[in-house]
């Protein structure tokens, strides 16, 4: 029992990691969006960019422009968000219909959600928050820390994903007939 693909006999059968990681960077995007930057208001999208490692502007979140701004770009945010945790589901539906008679346990699921958040928080958070510097986790003299504290939650998320969805495995409740184009 693992949370590997393994081949069958119409050829390499697929898991569900590619789905899992997905919905988490879907996911996770949801909860830096609307927990940091809606209900608790740390930042914003671009709150930063009159600091920003690039020239796209001003955006300070405390005037009407710039917060217009930044409520743009934060529904851009979440437009791929969104749009990742549907091409998560889109992907978990193909491969759960076309994988009849095999049954992954749900820490496999999970693992690989929580290693797509942490994904997206070590990806957003080295782009974002260091590389352009256009937002960071919060202002202020902690500003550093918060933004590495961001980057090994991610790490940890990702590496405990990983952990998990590897104490995970898969069930063949029906080997599929010779000849079947069951798992491809």
């Amino acid at each position: 029992m693992t949370g590997r693909p393994e081949a069958g006999p119409a050829g390499k059968r697929r898991g569900i990691r590619l789905p899992g990681v997905l919905l988490g960077v879907g996911l996770g995007g949801f909860v830096d969006g609307i927990l940091l930057h809606q209900i608790l208001q740390w930042h914003h999208m671009l709150t930063s960019a009159d600091t920003a490692n690039i020239d796209i502007g001003s955006y300070p979140a405390n005037t009407v422009h710039g917060l217009e701004m930044n409520t743009l770009w934060d529904g851009f945010f979440h437009v791929l968000t969104w749009l990742a945790v549907l091409a998560g589901l889109g992907v978990l539906y193909s491969r759960v219909t076309h994988s009849r008679g095999r049954v992954w346990a749900s820490r496999v699921l999970w693992g690989w959600i929580l290693t797509g958040w942490g994904l997206f928080n070590l990806v957003e958070g080295l782009i974002d928050h260091h590389l352009l510097a256009i937002h960071h986790v919060i202002g202020g003299p902690f500003q550093t820390l918060a933004d590495i504290l961001f980057l090994v939650f991610g790490a940890l998320l990702a590496v405990g994903g990983w952990l998990l969805q590897r104490s995970g495995g898969v069930i063949e409740i029906a080997a599929p007939a010779a000849g079947s184009r069951t798992g491809t």
